[in-house]
C-alpha cells in the first residue's frame, strides 16, 4: 500500500500528539514528575530537585508534582513538604499560608511558622498565632501548627531541650488549654527524633546530652510533669532504637522488648502509659504504609489486621487499649482522612475488645472534629452501643 509523503506527516504528527498527550495524563499535566519516575533517588537529591522546582516555578506548583511523584518506599514525605514549604515562605512571607493545604500531614503550614520564628525568634509569636488560625483543615489544624512550630523552636534554640520547653510555655493560652505549648513540646521533640539535615552534628551531639537512659528526657527534672506525656508519644523512635530496632525498617520481633519499656510506668499513671503505648500505635500506620500519606484511603484490609496483632504484643490490657486508640486517631487525623477508613480499620480488627476500643475512640474524634450534618451522618454509622453524643 502507497503512502504519501504528506499523509505519512500526518500519521507521524498524530503518534506523536498522542504520545504526548499520554505523557500529560500520565504526569497530571506537570512534566517534572517523569524526571523523578526515571530513577529511584536518595532523600538529598529529590529534595534538591523539589527545591529547584519551587524556587523555577514556585512553591505551588512544587507541592503539585511533590503529590504526583513515585517516591522510594519509606521516603519521608512529611519533610520533603517542608523543604517545598520553606521556599514558600521565601516567596509569600507568612501570608503564605493561605497558599497551604493538609496534604503531606500540615507540612506546609509548619514550614510557614517555623520559618517565621527562626526568622524573628518570640517576637513572631502574636504573627504566628494569627498564621496558625488560618491553617488549613479542620478544627485540629490550629493546635497541629504549634506542633510543627516545636520542631523549628529547638533547631532555633541550638538544641537546648530547657531553652526549647520555655519557649514553648509562652505559647500556650486558656483558650486551649495550653495545648500550643503541648503540641509545641511534643513537636520539639519529635524534632530530637528526626535525621537534622544541615544540622546533623548538634542533633547528635543533643541526643547524646538528653537520651542518657530508657524514657529520658521525658522524666528529667527540666520536662515539666503537665508535657512529659507529649515528650512520650513522639519518644517511640528512640525507645525502639535502645532495644535494637532500625528506626527506617523496624524488626517487629523485637516489639516485646519494645513494649516492656512502657510497661515500667506505675499503673496509676494513666496518662503516661496512654502516651507511651499509643506512641507504638502512632508510627503503625506509617510503617505499613511506606511512610507514604498520599494513599492512607486506600490502606489495605490485611495491612489493618497486621496493625491491631502489633498492638496485641503490648501483653498488657490498657496498652493495647491505647495503641489501637493510637491507631484509630492517626487514621481519623482531626476528619482531614476519609472517615471510612476509620470504619473499615475498627470493622476488621478480629479481636472484640480491640474493636471495642477502636469504635469508642471513633465516637469520641467525630464529636471533637466534625460538626453538622456530616457528624450526625457519621455518629448514625456507628455500631448502636457506640452512637455519639451528637453537638
Amino acid at each position: 500500500m502507497h503512502v504519501s509523503r504528506s499523509a505519512l506527516f500526518i500519521l507521524v504528527g498524530i503518534f506523536c500528539a498522542s504520545g504526548a498527550w499520554y505523557a500529560f495524563q500520565k504526569t497530571g499535566g506537570y512534566p517534572e514528575v517523569a524526571t523523578f519516575s526515571r530513577h529511584t533517588a536518595s532523600f538529598e537529591t529529590i529534595s534538591e530537585e523539589l527545591e529547584s522546582i519551587a524556587k523555577k516555578k514556585g512553591a505551588v506548583y512544587a507541592y503539585e508534582v511533590l503529590k504526583r511523584v513515585p517516591l522510594p518506599p519509606g521516603t519521608d514525605l512529611h519533610l520533603l513538604g517542608h523543604v517545598v514549604g520553606n521556599v514558600l515562605y521565601q516567596q509569600k512571607g507568612p501570608a503564605g499560608m493561605t497558599f497551604c493545604t493538609q496534604d503531606f500531614r500540615n507540612a506546609c503550614s509548619h514550614s510557614i511558622v517555623v520559618s517565621a520564628f527562626q526568622e524573628k525568634g518570640d517576637a513572631a509569636l502574636p504573627e504566628i498565632r494569627e498564621a496558625c488560625k488560618k491553617a488549613p483543615g479542620g478544627s485540629g489544624a490550629y493546635l497541629m501548627c504549634y506542633h510543627g512550630l516545636g520542631h523549628g523552636i529547638l533547631a532555633y534554640a541550638d538544641y537546648d531541650l530547657p531553652k526549647t520547653i520555655a519557649l514553648c510555655k509562652k505559647t500556650g493560652t486558656a483558650a486551649f488549654h495550653d495545648g500550643e505549648y503541648h503540641q509545641c513540646v511534643g513537636g520539639a521533640i519529635m524534632e530530637l527524633m528526626g535525621t537534622g539535615g544541615h544540622a546533623a552534628k548538634k542533633l547528635d551531639e543533643a541526643r547524646k546530652r538528653y537520651l542518657t537512659k530508657p524514657l529520658a528526657p521525658c522524666f528529667e527534672s527540666f520536662m515539666p510533669r503537665e508535657v512529659r506525656s507529649s515528650c512520650l508519644i513522639y519518644l517511640t523512635p528512640q525507645i525502639w532504637s535502645d532495644v535494637g530496632m532500625d528506626r527506617g525498617n523496624p524488626d517487629m520481633a523485637l516489639l516485646p522488648q519494645a513494649f516492656r519499656v512502657c510497661k515500667t510506668i506505675p499503673v496509676s499513671e494513666t496518662h503516661l502509659r496512654d502516651a507511651c503505648f499509643g506512641g507504638f500505635g502512632k508510627e503503625f500506620p506509617g510503617i505499613v504504609n511506606n511512610r507514604d500519606s498520599r494513599n492512607i484511603n486506600q490502606l489495605p484490609e490485611e495491612a489493618m489486621v497486621t496493625m491491631s496483632q502489633w498492638c496485641s504484643v503490648a501483653g498488657v490490657r490498657d496498652g493495647e487499649r491505647y495503641c489501637i486508640q493510637a491507631i484509630l486517631k492517626f487514621l481519623f487525623w482531626g476528619g482531614e482522612n476519609d472517615p471510612a477508613l476509620s470504619f473499615r480499620f475498627c470493622r476488621v480488627i478480629p479481636d472484640q475488645e480491640q474493636k471495642n476500643d477502636c469504635y469508642s475512640q471513633l465516637a469520641i474524634e467525630i464529636q471533637q472534629y466534625i460538626k453538622g450534618p456530616q457528624q450526625s451522618g457519621l455518629c448514625a454509622q456507628l455500631p448502636s452501643r457506640y452512637r455519639c453524643y451528637e453537638r
